[in-house]
């Protein structure tokens, strides 16, 4: 850390363009191959072997193949637009746009971090240079993350599905880069006999370390977040049209039906030992741990609850399980506090992505997934300001009467959601 911090600025910026650009290649191999219905886009695949519709095939084969210069980041989507016959017209432009965006985004986004963008604001030069090194870490953590939120994002405007391949792996890794160092998380304000400091923004912050967490309960109910999480991520139906016993046929049914559940049941049994492990051996590991598998719950909570929620008041579904999967990895990475931050944020910087794709494509419909995204890039680029300054705040005054609100506000959105659809079928009937 020490001899990166000791290079002149104009070679940290060279190094993390490259960087960025490597990352932005990254991305733009995820998003057309991790996808539900992949195409052979990415330069690191091969065309000529990769199964097209009879109609493509000619095309392909008039084709040069790709050459070493083609997986060059920009250059190579240049070299490309040869296939633009088979893509489409202008199918390059958006992986140039992202490896360039990434190039610019990593060295204003390390600098930033360095002179204390995430810090409460008024903090001295000496306190900016004694969390450098954590700052440092945590912007490659973060560059880690955009790749995967960049790729959840245009995946989920291509096809409206956020994939498992993305968020499972995320939430698995968030875990555990939270269980070796609390510094993977976010910088928070702390006042201890009247003296203000700073400390990682762990499951208990801002509010002093309970005893809870250490005890044999908070390990229960980290087991039981684990669990209820690989539960939730297996094919779960429940039918009551014929009845309780042919629904729980079909509920077993759908769970066995193919070889995932045995991934999943390896996946509870392995984490419940690992998490078991660390709770016995090591304290300031498992407090971080404590912290993602609260963030993951809460984050993954939210999305949960109100997609079942909104769903059953208007009839549909408000939210695909992809974005309960997407935000579980947000909780994890930035923890409870950070998570319902975003998802409250994400609906602001929806107006600004439903107006450019509107105008871009004239489609009203936009998926929600990108908007968590964004605003997850917001909280944390803004943290100092939505957190320090105004969420803690709210959280000290209000403390656990912000718990009742959650569990009363779910009931009272569907109760309005619910009379709200009642009266449109009522004064706009359906003309069928």
């Amino acid at each position: 850390m020490a001899a990166w911090l000791s290079l002149s600025t104009s070679v940290q910026c060279a190094v993390l363009a490259a960087i960025g650009l490597v990352a932005g290649a990254i991305a733009n191999h995820i998003i057309p191959t991790w996808c539900w219905y992949p195409r052979p886009i990415s330069p690191w695949v091969d065309r000529e072997r990769w199964p097209l519709r009879p109609e493509f095939e000619t095309i392909s084969r008039s084709l040069p193949p790709r050459s070493w210069l083609d997986r060059i980041p920009v250059l190579g989507w240049l070299r490309l637009r040869r296939e633009s016959e088979l893509f489409g017209r202008g199918f390059w432009i958006r992986p140039l746009l992202i490896e360039l965006s990434m190039a610019a985004v990593y060295p204003w986004m390390f600098h930033a971090y360095l002179d204390g963008q995430l810090l409460p604001s008024g903090v001295t030069a000496t306190t900016k240079a004694a969390c450098a090194d954590w700052m440092v870490w945590l912007f490659f953590y973060h560059a880690v993350v955009l790749v995967w939120l960049v790729s959840a994002t245009f995946i989920d405007f291509d096809e409206r599905t956020i994939p498992d391949l993305i968020t499972i792996p995320g939430t698995i890794i968030a875990i555990l880069i939270g269980t070796l160092t609390p510094f993977a998380f976010l910088p928070g304000l702390v006042v201890v006999n009247s003296v203000e400091g700073i400390a990682p923004v762990l499951a208990n912050h801002p509010f002093g370390l309970s005893p809870f967490w250490s005890s044999q309960q908070g390990l229960a109910t980290g087991l039981l977040i684990w669990a209820v999480w690989c539960f939730a991520l297996a094919d779960r139906r429940f039918y009551l049209r014929r009845g309780w016993s042919k629904a729980w046929g079909y509920f077993w049914l759908g769970l066995t039906r193919n070889n995932s559940w045995k991934w999943l049941t390896a996946m509870w049994v392995i984490g419940s030992i690992v998490i078991t492990a660390v709770y016995f051996t090591s304290p300031l590991g498992w407090m971080g741990m404590m912290t993602s598998l609260v963030g993951l719950a809460v984050g993954g909570g939210i999305v949960w609850v109100v997609r079942l929620v909104c769903g059953w008041a208007i009839g549909m579904e408000a939210m695909g399980f992809g974005d309960v999967t997407l935000m579980a990895m947000v909780g994890a990475v930035i923890g409870w506090q950070g998570s319902t931050l975003a998802f409250f944020v994400s609906p602001m910087a929806a107006l600004l992505i439903v107006l450019i794709v509107f105008v871009l494509t004239r489609d009203p419909r936009t998926p929600f997934g990108p908007y968590l995204c964004l605003g997850t890039l917001l909280v944390v680029w803004f943290w100092d300001d939505v957190y320090n300054e105004r969420f803690r705040t709210t959280l000290l005054l209000m403390g656990d009467v912000l718990l009742w609100m959650a569990l009363v506000m779910p009931p009272l959105l569907a109760g309005m959601m619910w009379v709200s659809r009642t009266l449109r079928q009522r004064v706009l009937p359906d003309p069928e």
